[in-house]
């Protein structure tokens, strides 16, 4: 993909994606709570989309704020998230995000990437998703589905998803940045898939370089 394809590319997946469902994050993020996005994206980790959202659900059901999820136990975190990846180990890492934003950020997220990624399990892809979704600043967040696609395009030459996210900081357009994670997300889950990828009915096939594609539908 040339530097200028990026354009009609993103225009037209623009288009296509609203024939599939929106990632639970980004719905989560339309009430504005970065608390909620970085729940959310905590949970989220390793577990399904449809299982994020009834998880979420119920969990903000009993506490949607630092304050009111301390008063929660393990246990009951535990058993309102089943069955996410790791419910465990996410509901003891949840309450401890919790307790340290009540203690050192005066209960409010953090709005820096540096500053988030001190949280416990925060990467930087869960850092950029609060920082665009939750507070609507610049950032960049590479996820398998970004970090594969705009390899795949071409676009980027990268092996790992922060050398993505740093290339495409130098060479994607900032007015894609707030949105280019929903729109490969739902392109990669719902048809640019990692294996047997759906190239022949694909929207903006003439701009992809197939880079690595083996086996195509």
């Amino acid at each position: 993909m040339r530097s200028n394809d990026i354009h009609p590319a993103v225009a037209r997946l623009q288009k296509e994606i609203t024939r599939w469902k929106t990632p639970i994050v980004t719905i989560i993020a339309g009430d504005k709570s970065p608390f909620k996005v970085l729940i959310s994206c905590l949970l989220s980790l390793r577990t399904k989309d449809e299982v994020t959202a009834v998880a979420t659900a119920r969990l903000f059901a009993l506490a949607s704020t630092p304050e009111a999820m301390m008063k929660l136990t393990p246990d009951v975190v535990e058993k309102v998230i089943y069955p996410v990846g790791f419910y465990k180990n996410k509901a003891k890492g949840i309450l401890e995000v919790c307790r340290i934003l009540v203690e050192h950020y005066g209960s409010r997220v953090p709005d820096e990437i540096d500053e988030l990624l001190k949280l416990k399990g925060v990467g930087r892809k869960t850092a950029n998703l609060v920082v665009t979704l939750g507070y609507s600043k610049p950032g960049i967040c590479v996820d398998t589905h970004v970090h594969r696609i705009s390899n795949r395009w071409g676009y980027v030459k990268t092996k790992t998803p922060e050398e993505t996210e740093m290339a495409l900081r130098k060479k994607l357009p900032r007015e894609y940045w707030l949105i280019i994670n929903d729109l490969l997300v739902t392109f990669g889950q719902n048809h640019c898939k990692p294996i047997s990828p759906l190239c022949s009915s694909c929207v903006i096939s003439e701009y992809c370089d197939r880079a690595g594609v083996g086996v195509s539908r």
